[in-house]
């Protein structure tokens, strides 16, 4: 039997109905998981999403094409009827359902677990074949609790203001710093300040009815905020090292992220502090998710695939490794 879903050079194609998901060059039709750079792209002819994605999606790529369709929706396409669910990533984040010839086949894109209050939960889908991320498919990768991480940089911010220093936390523009800025508004008793780059995302997500802390403009702060002492910023990783930040007078610099479960790279990016903040599954909620599918296939892609196909095979799971175009989120 033919798979549903095949690797093609533009991209993850479904044949039944004449679809690509997240494909990385022009296509006529395309079903998007979500908003990150790295999984949309401009020059489709048209676009299915999510409706909660759409506002996303229109930030990031202009007006298109676009095909909204509520969560959990049956559409057709060609001769297959298709879904999106909730992947708990981002604002929007979808996986597909394909059911086709007689199979179900699941799309996860990017996923996680965790509670996140700026997007709606990850729904477990039942599928024959389980097409998954494995960005952290390491053991290693096992994540704290947001909401304590959360009051960990609100003390790191508390620590710097003790020693005049601004807090420069460096995150990305989509999903991560809407998620901190919504974790940390419980925390906090004064705004917090972001570079552009991570303001206009921020806007998207107010107009979507997400609750976060409140907000002000580097850009728009006086010679009277002395260097910004004692406060704490989010810009995006693009912003370290770069001129921008001659306007700090003192600082530290922090980043969020998965991979500051290792130290290792925390001083790689040169960074004084490192906070464990993902919105990709870790290796127990993989493992989990797997499992909860039901699925008796699995195709691992976009990260440490090795170890994860590896640990389902020995569990008695045909798992396989798909090499795609994805990489990090922003």
């Amino acid at each position: 039997m033919q798979d549903l879903v095949q690797l093609r050079p533009e991209g993850l194609y479904c044949a039944a109905g004449r679809f690509y998901i997240d494909p990385w060059r022009p296509v006529a039709a395309a079903v998007l998981t979500h908003g990150h750079g790295d999984h949309a792209h401009a020059g489709m002819g048209c676009y299915h999403t999510s409706a909660e994605g759409l506002p996303v999606l229109r930030w990031r790529l202009g007006e298109q094409d676009f095909r909204p369709h509520d969560y959990g929706e049956p559409f057709v396409l060609g001769d297959a009827r298709v879904s999106l669910h909730p992947a708990g990533h981002v604002l929007g984040s979808a996986q597909v359902r394909i059911e086709a010839d007689g199979q179900v086949w699941v799309v996860s894109g990017d996923y996680k677990r965790q509670p996140d209050p700026t997007s709606a939960a990850f729904e477990v889908v039942a599928c024959d074949t389980f097409i998954t991320e494995a960005t952290f498919g390491l053991p290693i990768y096992r994540w704290p609790d947001c909401a304590q991480v959360a009051g960990e940089i609100a003390q790191w911010r508390d620590h710097c203001a003790q020693r005049g220093e601004a807090a420069i936390l460096y995150c990305y523009a989509l999903g991560k710093a809407q998620r901190l800025l919504a974790e940390l508004a419980p925390h906090l008793d004064r705004p917090v300040y972001l570079h552009g780059a991570i303001a206009a995302g921020v806007e998207v997500y107010r107009g979507c009815g997400i609750a976060m802390a409140d907000t002000r403009l580097v850009a728009d702060a006086g010679a009277a905020d002395a260097g910004f002492a004692g406060e704490l910023i989010l810009a995006p990783p693009s912003a370290a090292g770069s001129a921008w930040l001659r306007r700090f007078r003192k600082a530290q610099q922090g980043f969020a992220s998965g991979w500051m479960r290792l130290r290792g790279n925390r001083r790689r990016r040169n960074m004084d502090r490192g906070f464990v903040v993902s919105d990709h599954a870790d290796w127990p909620d993989l493992l989990r998710t797997i499992r909860e599918t039901g699925a008796r296939r699995v195709i691992a892609t976009h990260g440490d695939t090795d170890a994860l196909v590896r640990t389902l095979n020995e569990a008695g799971l045909a798992a396989e490794t798909l090499a795609t175009q994805y990489g990090e989120d922003d």
